[in-house]
C-alpha cells in the first residue's frame, strides 16, 4: 500500500512510536475528530509490532464486559508477552465507571478486583518460569508484579 504522510504526521508517528515502545508507555491524544489520531496510533502500533486492541461497544456492553476484555489483554501481554496497544476513544466510554478502570490501568497498571483469587493463582503459576529466567526471586508477590 502506498502511503503519503505529511511532515507533521510523520513527527506524530515518531512521537507515538517512542511513547508506546517504552515500558508502560501511555499516550493521550487530543484533537478534533477526523484529524488522524487513531490512524497514526494504529500505524505506530504496527511499526512497534504490537497488536492494536479496542472494545466493541453495544447496547448491552457493561462493566463486566470491560473487565473481561481487560483480562484478555492482560493475559496476552503478561503471560504470552505480546505487545498490546489498547485504543480507547471517548465514544466508547458509555459508563463513567469505565474511567475508574482506565485510571487504575494508567496509574499503577493494576486494576483492583480484575481477577479472582483462583485466576491469580493460575497466572502466578503460569508466569513462574519467566520470573525464574529473569533472575527474580520466585515468590507470589514477585510473580504478580512481574505479570503486571
Amino acid at each position: 500500500m502506498d502511503l503519503v504522510l505529511f511532515e507533521d504526521a510523520m513527527k506524530h508517528v515518531c512521537r507515538i512510536t517512542r511513547i508506546i515502545s517504552a515500558d508502560a508507555g501511555h499516550a493521550l491524544l487530543v484533537g478534533v475528530g477526523g484529524s488522524g489520531k487513531q490512524s497514526l496510533s494504529r500505524l505506530s502500533s504496527f511499526i512497534c509490532m504490537q497488536t492494536t486492541t479496542t472494545i466493541m461497544i453495544s447496547s448491552t456492553y457493561g462493566l463486566n464486559d470491560l473487565k473481561a476484555d481487560l483480562q484478555v489483554m492482560y493475559n496476552k501481554s503478561g503471560l504470552k508477552d505480546e505487545g498490546i496497544m489498547f485504543l480507547l476513544t471517548e465514544g466508547q466510554i458509555t459508563n463513567e465507571r469505565f474511567l475508574v478502570f482506565i485510571n487504575d490501568l494508567l496509574s499503577s497498571g493494576e486494576i483492583a478486583d480484575l481477577f479472582a483469587n483462583e485466576d491469580k493463582d493460575g497466572i502466578v503459576n503460569g508466569i513462574r518460569p519467566a520470573v525464574k529466567s529473569a533472575g527474580i526471586l520466585d515468590s507470589r508477590d514477585n510473580c504478580w508484579n512481574f505479570y503486571i
